[in-house]
């Protein structure tokens, strides 16, 4: 599986951006999808995610701000941010999670995109 995530760039504080991320295989519509977020001198954090299901879950500092979604027929997810403020400045990760069994047991394995800019100016 291979992530391309595009879509960052520089806006003004208050602005909008759309990231997209591209998802190779199929394992996309079966596997639970998110964003995380990494700024300068911190660590990655998660900014969304969105189950297989449709179900999703948002940090508190974006909700009701950024809208995740995914097309599942493109195999492609989606982060909508609106009403950017200069702290949502980071590198944005895509993250795809695929969970698989053997015997009993479970486990997770996680693809990341490359990551795309988004410098939000105040």
């Amino acid at each position: 599986v291979q992530l391309q995530a595009s879509g960052g760039g520089l806006v003004q504080a208050g602005g909008s951006l759309r990231l997209s991320c591209a998802a190779s295989g199929s394992i996309f519509s079966i596997s639970a999808t998110g964003w995380y977020r990494q700024a300068p001198g911190k660590e990655r954090e998660l900014v969304a995610v969105i189950t297989s299901g449709g179900s999703t879950n948002y940090a508190d500092s974006v909700k009701g701000r950024f809208t995740i979604s995914r097309d599942n027929a493109k195999s492609t997810l989606y982060l909508q941010m609106n009403s950017l403020k200069p702290e949502d400045t980071a590198v944005y990760y895509c993250n795809l999670r695929h969970w698989t069994n053997k015997g009993w047991d479970r486990y997770a394995n996680d693809y990341w995109g490359q990551g795309t800019l988004v410098t939000v100016s105040s």
